[in-house]
């Protein structure tokens, strides 16, 4: 990991400052103009047609020119000061711009130095203060390049606990070590996106790229994703629990595309999904538990476009679906045990289309639906079972058989569904 950090403004280009003469001299026509402009406003006001003439100027008049003379020197001599003042005062702060920059750089090469220590100790120490850097980082770019190198140190090779070879204590040692330099970032993430996004530390609405990291564990408990790219993309869930309880997606992108959920458990339990784009396509879950229950889905959008679900436990139950759309067209439920019971679909689009149902179980009892929120246009049953039995409310579209049709297998309905379709 190279302790380099890119420039900031002040460093890639030097403070940009007109000629003072330049500047002197514009700044008087513009006082002319405006004194030119007052004058001829009040002339106008007070319905002045001309001047009085007069034959000889007398010492009162002629004090009274003078005195207007100094005045002109006065305001010249002000005009250049005020000019000379604000460029000093251009020059102090770009100075202080440079040796803000110059002392994080400093520090950051000291703080990646540490992260790439052998002793877990100090790469705690190196996160530290890493963290510490980017919340007096003097610019938004810095202070992004601090969490880009958090993520990076993730997204380093890494083998999970179960992976670890029998026996081998001090393998599990240097495991161990590791894992709680790798929470301890998670949690320090979590705690910024925690903060009011006017905070002077708050990290929402900058980057975060988690991708292809392996997680046995970690807590993003009740952060907000509310700006900015989250990428979950590749990445393995494969132990340990991976919190996202009461986590609210607002108005950011957040992508687990590719994402392998196989062991472990992952809790999305009372999130709230009302202005993202959360993205799941091609996720597949093969293992473990990934718990949405309680979960509020009220705008944006939430994709599981060809997601498979082939092992393990995915639980929606109690969720409500009152907006924005969930897509799980083309999704494969193969083996999992999805859980749907109790779950409020009121409005919104929860989208079905093309779905493959072959194996697992599929639960919407107890589910309450409103007419058109669920679609299941040209989705297949070919095993397994889908149970909306003691489900309550209207029926899916494209679900129910037509009168005389067959009804598809391991498609449970309620008795007042098949009596409507009829």
């Amino acid at each position: 990991m190279s302790p380099t950090l890119p420039p900031g403004p002040a460093e890639r280009r030097g403070l940009r400052l007109w000629n003072v003469g330049l500047v002197l001299a514009l700044a008087f026509i513009a006082a002319v103009l405006v004194a030119a402009g007052v004058f001829y406003t009040t002339w106008d006001l007070l319905g002045a047609r001309k001047l009085k003439s007069e034959s000889t100027i007398d010492s009162k008049t002629l004090f009274d020119l003078v005195k207007l003379s100094f005045g002109v020197v006065a305001g010249a001599g002000a005009l250049v000061a005020l000019v000379v003042a604000y460029r000093r005062q251009r020059i102090d702060e770009d100075g202080a711009l440079r040796d803000a920059s110059r002392l994080h750089n400093e520090r950051f090469t000291s703080a990646v130095t540490q992260l790439g220590d052998g002793s877990p100790a100090v790469r705690l120490g190196g996160v530290h203060a890493l963290v510490g850097l980017a919340d007096d980082a003097p610019s938004r770019s810095l202070r992004q390049t601090c969490i880009d190198v958090l993520c990076a140190y993730l997204r380093l090779p890494y083998t999970a606990e179960a992976d670890l070879p029998t026996g081998d204590i001090e393998a599990r040692h240097t495991y161990l070590a590791l894992r709680e330099v790798r929470h301890t970032i998670i949690r320090l993430i979590r705690d910024h996106l925690r903060l009011p996004a006017d905070h002077d530390h708050s990290w929402q609405g900058h980057d975060l790229d988690l991708t292809n990291v392996t997680f046995d564990g970690g807590d993003f408990t009740k952060a907000v994703f509310s700006g900015g790219t989250v990428s979950f993309q590749g990445a393995r869930f494969v132990g340990g629990t991976v919190n996202f309880r009461g986590a609210l997606f607002s108005g950011s992108t957040v992508n687990f595309m590719g994402a392998e959920f196989s062991g472990g458990t992952v809790k999305f339990r009372g999130a709230k999904f009302s202005g993202s784009t959360v993205n799941f396509v091609r996720a597949e879950f093969s293992g473990g538990t990934v718990d949405f229950s309680a979960a509020t889905f009220s705008g944006g959008t939430v994709t599981f476009i060809r997601a498979t679900f082939s092992g393990g436990t995915v639980n929606f139950n109690i969720a409500t679906f009152s907006g924005g759309t969930v897509d799980f067209r083309w999704a494969m439920f193969s083996g999992s045990a999805v859980d749907f019971s109790e779950a409020t679909f009121s409005s919104g689009t929860v989208d079905f289309s093309e779905a493959t149902f072959s194996s697992g179980t599929v639960d919407f009892s107890w589910g309450t639906l409103s007419s058109g929120a669920v679609d299941f246009s040209a989705a297949v049953f070919s095993g397994g079972t889908v149970d909306f039995s003691r489900a309550d409310g209207d029926a899916p579209s494209h679900l129910v058989p037509a009168s005389g049709a067959t009804q598809q297998p391991g498609l449970l309905l309620p008795a007042n569904w098949l009596t409507s379709g009829a």
